[in-house]
């Protein structure tokens, strides 16, 4: 029963669905070291997808694939819509407030400066930064740091979202909080994301499906679709599903 209700593959996606980044027997080398071993995966529309593996599995080399950092070696990438990337590290420029480090994607695409200010001065109340607009990184909480880098690599894509462990440096307190503003967030702004991280109770929590990678050589171990309390996914944390399904695919890894 355990293994049944845990373990259940994706079922594949209905002909409706939008694929926004498909990847193909994806393989990727740096000298003598195999990264990737013909990796496949595919996010539809509005979707949460975690990718999930233990450190050196090939993960940021996937999402450098995905956004044409640096080549494939073999396999096949279709991205349908503009991406934008959010590493762990914040990466706000110090010497300029949170309002101008939001918009600096757009300043470099030669927007208007002006409706470029009013379109993230629109949407700094929905991520909780009304009041530190005009502040400087170095007066922002961990978290705070992490919401205005989000709000600026929304902006820079508007669609597809690749997030590399973006709550990995925070305390255990701000990550639970983070990870629930980041779903009412996806929600109200219908984003789609593909998430990286290590942490198995994290990607059970936030995501609608879960690519388990292997040590290096990464390569796709499991697919695993996160069916129960879809609805109200903080709610997962109360539900012993998560306990299975968190033990699963320890057993994988």
């Amino acid at each position: 029963m355990q293994d049944r209700a845990v373990l259940e593959k994706k079922v594949p996606a209905s002909s409706g669905d939008e694929a926004l980044i498909t990847l193909d027997r994806i393989s990727k080398s740096y000298g003598s070291a195999e990264i990737l071993n013909k990796v496949s995966l595919n996010i539809s529309k509005g979707e949460f997808v975690s990718i999930l593996g233990p450190s050196g599995s090939g993960k940021s080399t996937l999402f450098n694939i995905i956004t044409g950092l640096v080549p494939a070696d073999e396999g096949t990438l279709h991205v349908n819509g503009e991406i934008g990337y959010m590493q762990q590290k914040d990466l706000l420029l110090p010497w300029k407030t949170v309002l101008d480090n939001i918009v600096l994607p757009l300043d470099l695409k030669g927007f208007d400066k002006k409706a470029s200010r009013a379109k993230a001065d629109a949407l700094i109340d929905r991520i909780g930064l009304r009041g530190y607009e005009h502040r400087y990184p170095s007066q922002l909480s961990g978290g705070m740091k992490q919401r205005a880098s989000f709000l600026r690599t929304f902006l820079a894509s508007g669609e597809i979202m690749l997030l590399d462990e973006p709550f990995g440096a925070l305390d255990s307190i701000t990550k639970g909080k983070m990870q629930t503003w980041l779903l009412e967030v996806q929600k109200e702004l219908g984003v789609t994301i593909l998430f990286i991280t290590h942490d198995i109770e994290e990607s059970i929590l936030l995501s609608d499906r879960i690519y388990v990678l292997s040590s290096r050589p990464g390569v796709v171990k499991e697919e695993i679709s996160v069916e129960f309390d879809r609805s109200n996914k903080p709610g997962r944390l109360l539900n012993p599903e998560l306990l299975m399904m968190k033990e699963a695919i320890k057993g994988l890894l």
